[in-house]
């Protein structure tokens, strides 16, 4: 009994397999890992409204402030007042005006009595027969020297009264201007001063009012932003997760040439029915 096997076909009748290996994220992660994507694809593709940078105007008080800087003259009229009074102080007393106004009758008064005193000199003179002699001419010297000298004394005491009248006016005047010169320096010192703590009031309510315009805008932002924060806070729970994967396997069998094939069948039939043939 002989025995022929018949083949599928030699080596060049077949063709070469292949495979591919995939490995990927376990699909129920891998679904949230991309519908994750999705939502931030779309959040970043929406545009964000961002608040306005707003800067706090000036307070009230510094306004008052302000126009109290512009207004300005505090203190001046009282300091104009001041350099007046001490201009007048400086300039040369009118010692004329200090002069007692009955001057003319204490000087009157001795030339009246000095004449009396003249007439009795004269009337002794007669009395005694010897008017217009040389004692009498003496007599009337002495007297007329005399009167000269008391009117000299009590102009010259007037004149000195006068003068320190005059000197103690002007020296009233310089001491008053120097005074009101140094209350207007005062008030206007007191003005700059109320100015400067107006200001600093204002600039504190500025700076409150300018904060809560910051707080504002910072909560605008976090509400803005605060879509993007949950993403990331996702993103972080993704990422932490365990990794598991999966592998798909491809495969591609090797093709077999059809004519091989068919004669490698006719072959096989064509031994088997020789076997059972009898001899």
């Amino acid at each position: 009994m002989s025995f022929i096997f018949g083949g599928g076909g030699g080596a060049s009748d077949q063709t070469t397999g292949s495979s591919v290996v995939t490995q990927r994220e376990a699909p129920g992660v891998e679904a949230r890992k991309l519908s994750l994507y999705d939502q931030a694809a779309k959040l970043a593709a929406s545009p964000v409204n961002l608040p306005t940078i707003q800067v706090a105007g000036l307070s009230p008080a510094e306004q008052q402030a302000i126009a109290a800087a512009r207004q300005g003259g505090v203190g001046a009229g009282t300091v104009t007042s001041g350099i007046q009074a001490i201009q007048a102080g400086l300039q040369a007393p009118d010692i004329q005006q200090f002069f007692n106004p009955f001057q003319s009758y204490v000087t009157d008064e001795i030339a009246r009595r000095g004449q009396m005193q003249m007439n009795q000199v004269a009337a002794q003179a007669v009395g005694s027969g010897a008017f217009g002699g040389g004692r009498e001419g003496v007599q009337r010297a002495e007297l007329q020297r005399g009167i000269l000298s008391q009117i000299g004394q009590a102009q010259a005491q007037g004149f000195q009264t006068a003068l320190g009248a005059a000197q103690r006016q002007r020296a009233t005047q310089l001491a008053g201007g120097m005074n009101l010169a140094s209350v207007g320096a005062q008030q206007q010192a007191m003005s700059m001063a109320d100015i400067q703590a107006q200001l600093r009031a204002g600039a504190l309510q500025r700076g409150v009012g300018q904060a809560q315009l910051d707080a504002q805008r910072q909560t605008a932002l976090q509400r803005a932003y605060e879509p993007f924060q949950r993403i990331e806070f996702l993103k972080g729970i993704m990422t932490n997760l365990p990794t598991t994967q999966s592998t798909i396997t491809a495969s591609t069998a090797p093709g077999a040439n059809p004519l091989g094939q068919a004669l490698g069948a006719g072959l096989g039939a064509y031994s088997a029915y020789n076997m059972f043939q009898p001899r």
